[in-house]
């Protein structure tokens, strides 16, 4: 039972992943998430970090744009908004999910 929630959550994260970088215009088989190398795991919450700031300063500053007057998107900054809270949503229980697996495995006996 154990091992089926971390491949559903790895599954997730490879779910994320791919369409966050589908979201972004880059193919898909770019990302690589898996066993192959040491540090994927780690390089995919990094680039993951990266990408939620990333859209929460872009999103930040459309809408500053927006009410300082020197633009007049509205949608587009909202829309970007909407990107960037989703995002962190999603990173947010990416991070839930992995504690409370960590914690599952520090439960087990031994």
């Amino acid at each position: 039972m154990k091992i089926d929630t971390i491949s559903t959550q790895a599954s997730l994260l490879q779910q994320l992943s791919k369409m966050s970088a589908e979201a972004d215009g880059i193919a898909p088989n770019s990302l690589s998430i898996g066993s192959d190398s040491q540090g994927s795991f780690v390089d995919a919450m990094k680039a993951a970090v990266n990408k939620v700031d990333f859209d929460q300063k872009t999103a930040g500053s459309l809408i500053t744009a927006v009410e300082t007057g020197q633009s007049d998107d509205l949608v587009g900054a909202m829309v970007a908004s909407q990107k960037a809270g989703l995002s962190f949503s999603a990173l947010v229980q990416v991070r839930n999910k992995l504690a409370s697996a960590f914690d599952d495995v520090m439960r087990m006996p031994l």
